[in-house]
């Protein structure tokens, strides 16, 4: 898997901080995964395209979401990629979070706005301005396959490319924010149950001076 990979390729030519990373992916062997990279930023919008022009408004930078064509059959084996990049980027922990159909009885309709976020399909802008940029052509058929199958979805928070570094007070972190690999947790299994989260701790406290 190429998670990591894609995910410093966008680091490496992007501006802005990352506030978190996201990937959803529907329990569906050799789907595409949607990987979401949340920036840290505002675009300045002015009167007149001059240096000296009044700003009128702040919007957040859009978020980027991704395609990931890689092969794979088992989950565990995307976990583990997920995993392996949360940690070699610095993250504090990564959660999992096992979401059940939106479609089915009883549902509440905040897991229909769940899932479309998830896959990087904002049903909204801000003033006008689209919340995430997508480049994921199946995204649509991925959602159909999410809300009557379920998916999962890994966060985590990057140390590295990530505007947490100034509070990052992990003894595990290298200078850059990065860790070494490999990640020494191994994924654990995949429960199937309703709305099940589970959470990864990687860090380690500084000791007192």
């Amino acid at each position: 898997m190429e998670i990591l990979e894609r995910i410093s390729e966008q680091i490496a030519v992007s501006p802005h901080p990352l506030v978190a990373i996201t990937l959803a992916a529907v329990p569906c062997p050799d789907t595409p995964i949607i990987l979401t990279l949340h920036w840290h930023g505002f675009i300045r919008e002015k009167l007149a395209p001059l240096e000296e022009a009044e700003v009128v408004r702040y919007t957040p930078i859009p978020s980027s979401a991704l395609q990931i064509n890689d092969r794979w059959t088992r989950l565990r084996d995307l976990e583990a990629a997920a995993l392996e990049a949360a940690w070699e980027l610095g993250a504090w922990d990564l959660a999992r979070a096992e979401r059940p159909s939106c479609t089915r009885p009883g549902a509440d309709s905040s897991e229909a706005l769940e899932c479309l976020q998830a896959f990087g399909a904002f049903p909204y802008g801000v003033y006008g301005m689209e919340m995430v940029v997508s480049e994921a052509p199946d995204a649509d058929e991925l959602l159909g396959l999410a809300a009557r199958r379920g998916y999962l979805m890994w966060m985590f928070r990057p140390v590295h490319g990530g505007i947490w570094k100034e509070v990052a007070e992990d003894a595990t972190l290298n200078p850059d924010g990065t860790r070494e690999p490999p990640c020494p947790l191994e994924p654990l299994p995949v429960t199937g149950e309703r709305a099940k989260r589970t959470v990864y701790r990687f860090g380690q406290p500084l000791s007192p001076a």
